[in-house]
């Protein structure tokens, strides 16, 4: 069992001194399941990548922009999306800290 608020608070603190500004931990991984915790210090990015076959974001603190090719949107704490089905990158506009759900085959 996890403590996501500790994991949070843990990876937060690793983001804020990494040269990156990043800091994730994959925590789950069942059979084609996987979920990371991932932190951002504010204005850091995940630059554009591919997309897993089914995928969601849950922002645990903080507030990040998806972008999507000309689309974005921005997630605030507490909020769930499904992740674009094309290449995406994502921006922590604040100190940020999401949990990253993959289905991969």
């Amino acid at each position: 069992m996890y403590d996501l608020a500790s994991l949070a608070d843990e990876h937060l603190a690793k983001a804020r001194v990494e040269p990156h500004g990043r800091s994730a931990e994959l925590i789950m991984h069942d059979g084609t399941l996987r979920q990371s915790v991932i932190a951002l210090a504010s204005g850091c990015a995940l630059d554009e990548h591919n997309t897993p076959p089914a995928a969601s974001l849950q922002v645990l603190r903080g507030r990040v922009r998806i972008t999507a090719g000309e689309a974005s949107e921005d997630l605030t704490s507490g909020r769930l999306a499904r992740i674009p089905k094309i290449r995406h990158g994502l921006l922590a506009l604040e100190d940020s800290v999401v949990l990253l759900t993959a289905v991969n085959p």
